[in-house]
């Protein structure tokens, strides 16, 4: 695979207007020497292409903050990004590629928990900081040190789904719909585990292979199983938005509260009035803290569209690793790691940063409502203990 790079010195709002993103070295302005530069793995084609353009617009947006704030060690802050097509050999070869640039000295991972799953054997190998968005509590239990997540993992979101469907919804006999890769099955079998502590039943645990067409047996499968409300894992937000719109045409009316991606920005425009009136638990929700506030108004002011957690979590991702690196006082991947883990209280857009042990930093999820499009804030629940 070959892939282009050019040096943008150019801002935010004048990149985002061009509407491209190709990989590439995103430099500072300002930079007259040295600079501290990080690696970033993201789609820039294939299905989750969309993504990674909120990715990358999120971690920019953080990148001329810092800079504009000194930069880190003294010198301005780089970001050098390869696309991972969306696939799992992609991020291999991806993050091959940029590990083997022995100057940087930490990198930002995928949303996409099987993404992560592929490249963790390399990432153990090159042993430096990899911040990445995946979801499946898997990842941080691997034993690598390396891996630090910038979203809560998907114990918390189940925890957070079945006791609001149970407890406000009052509803106790789900069917389960979730992807049968790495972050679907994880997700639906912690959901399953808590809605059994909630006392709910599962009348359907149904899965789907990514990139999916028709979800029309699916459908028929919650008809037929008598289920009164939906719990769902989605990957791709393309998946969600076809299943949002075959499910009601097929009569499903079914309340259903889905994991983050349910109010992603894509699968709001694919699925449109299909999604009214469902929830989901969200990792970011722009009214839930002043940290997300500030950050919605700064990615509305340079994207002039709404954030959500495609790009919030690599605000979040390059704000905490230029905190920690200057906390550190050096670029040596070990004590920048021990920077990390000693974060606490950090307010960023997803919510408050206390790592744990395992490189976990969010240890909760915001509830939301879909209200004719719009997302509304209900509550935040955390599970953060000290």
């Amino acid at each position: 695979m070959r892939t282009t790079r050019r040096v943008f010195l150019k801002s935010a709002a004048t990149v985002a207007a061009a509407g491209v993103v190709a990989p590439s070295i995103i430099r500072p302005a300002s930079a007259q020497g040295g600079t501290v530069r990080i690696g970033m793995v993201l789609p820039v084609t294939g299905p989750g292409a969309d993504a990674g353009r909120f990715a990358l617009n999120g971690a920019k947006i953080a990148l001329e903050a810092v800079n504009k704030a000194g930069g880190v060690l003294g010198k301005p802050m780089e970001i050098v990004t390869e696309d991972d097509q969306t696939t799992n050999p992609g991020a291999v070869l991806a993050f091959s590629k940029l590990a083997s640039q022995p100057d940087l000295v930490a990198f930002l991972g995928s949303i996409r928990s099987t993404q992560n799953h592929a490249m963790a054997p390399d990432i153990l190998k090159t042993g430096k900081p990899v911040a990445f968005g995946g979801t499946d509590p898997v990842l941080t239990q691997l034993g690598n040190p390396w891996l630090f997540r910038f979203r809560p993992n998907d114990s918390f979101s189940a925890r957070v789904i079945a006791e609001y469907g149970v407890g406000t919804l009052a509803k106790k006999k789900w069917a389960i719909i979730h992807s049968t890769d790495a972050f679907g099955t994880s997700g639906a079998k912690a959901l399953t585990e808590a809605l059994g502590k909630s006392g709910a039943t599962v009348a359907l645990d149904q899965g789907y292979s990514n990139q999916s067409q028709d979800f029309t047996p699916v459908v028929l499968a919650i008809r037929q199983s008598g289920a009164d409300v939906i719990g769902s894992y989605f990957t791709f937000e393309n998946d969600l938005g076809i299943f949002a719109r075959q499910l009601r045409q097929l009569g499903v009316q079914a309340p259903w509260v889905g994991s983050a991606s349910i109010v992603n920005v894509t699968a709001l425009k694919l699925a449109g009035p299909s999604l009214y009136n469902t929830y989901g638990v969200a990792d970011y929700a722009e009214e839930s803290s002043d940290a997300a506030r500030n950050f919605g108004k700064a990615y509305r002011a340079v994207m002039k569209i709404p954030p959500d957690n495609q790009s919030s979590w690599t605000f979040d991702a390059v704000t905490v690793l230029a905190k920690a690196i200057n906390a550190a006082g050096k670029i040596d991947p070990k004590a920048i790691r021990e920077a990390l883990l000693a974060i606490r209280g950090h307010e960023g857009a997803e919510g408050t940063y206390n790592f744990d042990q395992n490189g976990d930093g969010l240890h909760g999820y915001n509830v939301v409502r879909n209200d004719k499009g719009n997302i509304v804030f209900d509550k935040r629940i955390d599970f953060y203990k000290g």
